[in-house]
């Protein structure tokens, strides 16, 4: 049995961390430069990017809205606490009423 809080480790957090970098890159942030704002690899920046990891969870209305607003507050150079940034995002998709994560399936949609 897989506990709530292992799904969001493995599944949720990075899902958010590949939407932040992916926002920033789009906004023309470099992957390095998003990796020193997120405070992880370079390599894990890309892996976002590519897919490779973080992808099992697609953001829909206003946790995308919340993670598009944090990678834009990271790319001006606003004083971001990203922890918690990140654990606002979190807890605001565990309380939408279309949260799946912990279902059977290998793709989640949150946060709709």
């Amino acid at each position: 049995m897989e506990a709530p809080c292992q799904k969001i480790v493995w599944d949720v957090l990075p899902a958010i961390r590949a939407a932040i970098a992916v926002e920033l890159v789009k906004c023309g942030v470099s992957q390095v430069e998003a990796a020193r704002l997120l405070e992880i690899a370079p390599s894990a920046v890309s892996q976002y990017l590519s897919g490779k990891r973080g992808y099992r969870i697609e953001f829909e209305n206003d946790i995308k809205q919340s993670i598009e607003q944090l990678a834009r507050d990271l790319k001006e150079g606003k004083d971001v606490n990203l922890v918690q940034r990140i654990c606002d995002i979190c807890h605001q998709l565990r309380e939408g009423e279309e949260y799946q994560c912990g279902s059977s399936t290998d793709s989640h949609r949150c946060g709709s």
